[in-house]
C-alpha cells in the first residue's frame, strides 16, 4: 500500500455510504410525514426484528443501556427482582451492563472469563453463585455467543432468570436460534457501531414473555399503559422514527456484513503469525460468532499499538479499564479478585474488522503485524 496510507479502526462514514440513498429516502420520508416519535417506521422495525430475531414481542428503546435497565425494571414491577439482589455478569465488558444493574438498585456480581473466549464458563458461574443470586446476564461480547445448553441449564436449576446483553452479537446464533431469543428476555444496541447500527442512539428488548412487554412498553413511555394514565413511574426510553427508518434499510443487510465479518476474521486467524500473539478462540458449531470485534492479546500491547499507529493503522482497546477498577464502583465492587480480567485489560488490542475494510487492507495490516 502507498506510504500515507490510513486504515481507521471503523471506517463509518464507508460502511453507511453504502445505503446513502435508500437512508436520504427514509429519512426523508420521516420528515414529511410529520410523524417523529412512535410512528410507522418504530412500529414495522418491532416487527421486522422480531421475525429476525425469533420472539413474539419487541420493544424499540433509545438505546442498549436503556434497554437492559427497562428488563431489570420490569422484573422489579412483577416482583421477581427487588432491590439489592445481586446479578451475575461476566467481569471482562463496557461499564453499561455494570450501570444498567447499578441505577436499578441491585448489585453486579463480576465473573472471571477465559482467556480466548473473553467469556466466562460454568464452572466460574458456579463459583460466583450466592445466596441473594436471583439473575444471570449472559453478554455475548465482541459477537460471540456466550449461551450453553448447560449454563442455560444451571440456571433455571437455581431459579435464575436468564437475560441476555446482546449489544455486541445481533445475528449470532446456538444452533438454529439467534442470540436475543435464548433467555427470558434481551437487550440490544443498535449504537452506530454495532454490527447493526442506526445513525444515533437507539435499541430494543426482546422477549416472549407478554407481561414483562407490556410492563417494559409502559415503563418506556413514561410508564403510561393508556394517554395519560401512569401504572409506573416510568422513563422516557423511546426510538424516534429516523432510527427505526434507519434500522429498516439495514437489516435486510445484516447477515451479509455479518458473513463479511466472519471471512475477515478467518482470514486474520489463518495468517496472522507473530508468536507474541494470542489469538480469539475461532468460532464452533454449535455457536456462529458474528465478529463484533476480533480482538488480539499481547504483552507488548502498548507497543504493538504504537508501531501500527506509525504505519498508519488505527486500533482500539476494549477495554482500557474493567468496570470493577473504575472509581465510581470503589467501593461496590473492592474486593474481588479477577485475574484473568486483569490480564486481558492489559493486554487486549482490537484489530480493523468491518465490512467496508478491504482485503487489500487487511493484508497491509497482517503484513505489518507480522514483521513487528
Amino acid at each position: 500500500m502507498k506510504p500515507d496510507t490510513y486504515i481507521p479502526f471503523l471506517d463509518l462514514k464507508a460502511v453507511n455510504q453504502r445505503f446513502e440513498p435508500q437512508l436520504s429516502q427514509s429519512a426523508l420520508q420521516v420528515v414529511r410525514a410529520g410523524q417523529y416519535l412512535v410512528g410507522e417506521h418504530t412500529e414495522k422495525f418491532e416487527q421486522e426484528f422480531g421475525a429476525y430475531i425469533g420472539t413474539r414481542h419487541v420493544l424499540a428503546v433509545s438505546n442498549g443501556t436503556n434497554a437492559l435497565e427497562l428488563i431489570l425494571r420490569g422484573y422489579r414491577e412483577q416482583g421477581l427482582l427487588q432491590p439489592n439482589d445481586e446479578i451475575l455478569v461476566p467481569a471482562n465488558t463496557f461499564i453499561a451492563t455494570f450501570l444498567a444493574i447499578v441505577n436499578q438498585g441491585m448489585v453486579p456480581v463480576p465473573v472471571d472469563p477465559g482467556l480466548q473466549t473473553f467469556l466466562p464458563d460454568l464452572p466460574a458461574l458456579k463459583r460466583s453463585l450466592g445466596t441473594k443470586t436471583k439473575a444471570l446476564v449472559l453478554i455475548h461480547l465482541y459477537g460471540r455467543t456466550a449461551y450453553s445448553e448447560a449454563i442455560a441449564e444451571w440456571a433455571n436449576s437455581q431459579g435464575l432468570l436468564l437475560i441476555e446483553d446482546n449489544a455486541q452479537a445481533v445475528g449470532s446464533q446456538w444452533n438454529a436460534k439467534k442470540t436475543g431469543s435464548l433467555g427470558h428476555a434481551a437487550a440490544h444496541s443498535f449504537y452506530p457501531t454495532k454490527n447493526l447500527g442506526a445513525l444515533g442512539d437507539a435499541g430494543a428488548v426482546t422477549t416472549d414473555d407478554p407481561e414483562l412487554a407490556a410492563c417494559v412498553r409502559a415503563l418506556a413511555h413514561y410508564g403510561s399503559t393508556e394517554k395519560y394514565r401512569y401504572a409506573y413511574t416510568g422513563f422516557n426510553f423511546r426510538m424516534d422514527e429516523i432510527q427505526a427508518a434507519a434500522l429498516r434499510v439495514k437489516l435486510p443487510h445484516l447477515d451479509r456484513d455479518n458473513q463479511q465479518r466472519a471471512l475477515l476474521a478467518a482470514r486474520y486467524l489463518e495468517r496472522l503469525s507473530h508468536p507474541d500473539l494470542l489469538l480469539p478462540e475461532p468460532e464452533s458449531r454449535p455457536f456462529y460468532h458474528t465478529w463484533h470485534l476480533f480482538t488480539v492479546l499481547t504483552e507488548q500491547r502498548d507497543s504493538l499499538r504504537s508501531y501500527l499507529a506509525s504505519q498508519g493503522i488505527e486500533t482500539a482497546i476494549h477495554y482500557p479499564v474493567p468496570p470493577h477498577r473504575q472509581p465510581a464502583f470503589a467501593s461496590l465492587l473492592q474486593g474481588y479478585q479477577l485475574p484473568v480480567t486483569e490480564k486481558i485489560h492489559r493486554q487486549t488490542l482490537s484489530l480493523p474488522l468491518h465490512p467496508a475494510l478491504s482485503e487489500e487492507q487487511q493484508d497491509y495490516i497482517i503484513t505489518c503485524i507480522n514483521r513487528w
